[in-house]
This record gives C-alpha cells, structure tokens and sequence, in this order.
C-alpha cells in the first residue's frame, strides 16, 4: 500500500542548478550514482561523499533539457555548491542555486521517487506553482517507510552510505567507474561489513529527543534519530541487535524494531526488540 500524504514543497530542501558542457558526466565522475545514462524527465538517488567515503551530501539528480538541477538539504546548499566549484577545475558549466525552484512531492507531473516507486512523485517545480503544506504527512510516511531524511538523519561526515541503506535503495551503482570514496563503499560492498544500519522502531511512549541513546541492559545498540509520534528511525548495531536478550530502551521508553518491507537482507530481530 502506498503511503498517504499530501502534496507539497519541502521547506528544508533546496536546488542548485548546473547547466553547460557534459554536466551529467561531470555528476557522474563525483556522485555514487548512474548519471551519464539519465534522460529528460529522469531523477537519480545518490550522494557526495567524502575521499574516506562518509556521505557529505545527500541528494537527488534531476535531469531536464535545459540544465540538471540537484534536489539537496538547504542548510547545506551552499556548501555543496562550493565543492561543486572546486571539482569543476575549468569545465564550463555554470553552478547556481536556483531559488526560483522548488522540491515538490506528490504532484502527479513528477517523476516517481527513484528510492521507493510507492512513495509517489518527487520533482522539481517552479517555487510560486504551489502553496507550501505543513502538515507533516510526507515526514510522517517516510519515517514509517524507514527512509532517512538527508539532514536530521544522515547529515554530513557522519555515516557511510550502507548504513543509510543506500545500497538499497537505488543510492549507489555498483557497476559505474570511479567516483569520490569508490574504493571505501566497493570494499564494504564486497566484505558485507556494514554492521550498522538505519531501521525503523517504534515507542512504547511519547517522541523522544534525537541522539539519544538506546540500550539493552548496559549495551549500547543504538542512537535514535528522527520520530514522528510513536514512529521513529534508528542507527542500530546489527550485530549487538541480534544477540539482546533484554527489551531496548530509551530513556525508559521501550523500543520495538522492525524491518522495512524494501530491505532484502536478512536481520535477526530478537523477541526482546520486536
């Protein structure tokens, strides 16, 4: 079933617009995902990351006739535009923010979202073509779709992109060539050695503050991250997961984790955390 939420802009996202020569190989040389066979109309999921290969910004890659127009964080729009500008060297193309833009979700005109088709449409619209909602739906849903935000979630140097599940979720292409921190994701790739992932919970109890910390008996097993009402994402240690015999809590709320439907690996979910 497709989750419900009405249609509207994100405030908190931003767009930059890159026009010129060979843009989308540009992207492609730096980003994790597959942006060179992009076609009009096509919206890629991805990331820049750090040389050590931690995401430093997470974004979407939207392709038009005209130009590419990135979909990123806004608190962190102007320091991916500065990054964009150190890589470019002496390519011509022009990077910008684009404030006349804005990130729409639910219109029935965009593209579908390139992480999970049954979020719905995701584009980018012109800022006057639609009033801004607040009406949290669209949080509401990706938290219950264990699908991290790129600012209260994943933010900057902190996490690598499996951890985020973007291996799962259309966010790295394994077949591309060389890209900024390739040799870091291929090698977690190829050893599996993600041992911490993003997962959903939920609580037992009222939200809780972000960050904080969530235990089984005196283990730690985790940090919780965003929540909306009794639904919440958090970075859990898979491998401690799986071994807890007593309930997890937060400040003495208990947590329940569950497995998004999209994530095809198996985790072992003690009775104790279900």
């Amino acid at each position: 079933m497709s989750p419900e939420f009405s249609p509207q802009i994100l405030p908190n996202r931003a767009v930059i617009r890159l026009a010129g020569e060979n843009v989308q190989a540009f992207l492609h040389n730096l980003l994790t995902c597959d942006v060179e066979r992009l076609g009009n109309g096509q919206t890629a999921y991805g990331a820049l990351l750090s040389p050590q290969g931690k995401i430093q910004h997470e974004l979407f890659v939207h392709v038009t006739a005209e130009a590419v127009h990135l979909d990123c964080v806004r608190n962190q729009r102007d320091a991916l535009i500065k990054k964009l500008i150190m890589y470019r060297l002496r390519a011509k193309i022009e990077i910008v923010a684009s404030d006349d833009k804005a990130v729409a979700v639910g219109r029935t005109e965009c593209a579908p979202d390139p992480r999970l088709a049954t979020l719905g449409p995701r584009g980018i619209i012109d800022a006057s073509g639609m009033a801004l909602i607040s009406d949290h739906s669209y949080t509401a849903a990706c938290i219950a779709q264990g699908l991290a935000d790129g600012e209260q979630d994943i933010g900057e140097n902190r996490l690598f992109p499996h951890e985020a599940n973007f291996d799962f979720l259309n966010g790295v292409n394994f077949k591309k060539g060389c890209y900024v921190g390739q040799e870091v994701v291929s090698r977690m790739q190829h050893r599996a050695s993600a041992r911490t992932r993003i997962l959903p919970v939920s609580l037992d109890g009222p939200a809780l503050p972000e960050n904080s910390e969530i235990t089984s008996g005196e283990t730690k097993i985790g940090t919780l991250l965003s929540s909306m009402g009794k639904n919440a994402l958090a970075l859990m240690r898979l491998d401690r997961l799986s071994e807890l015999t007593e309930p997890l809590l937060t400040h003495s709320v208990r947590l329940h984790v569950r497995k998004p439907d999209w994530m095809p690996i198996d985790i072992n979910i003690p009775k104790a955390a279900q």
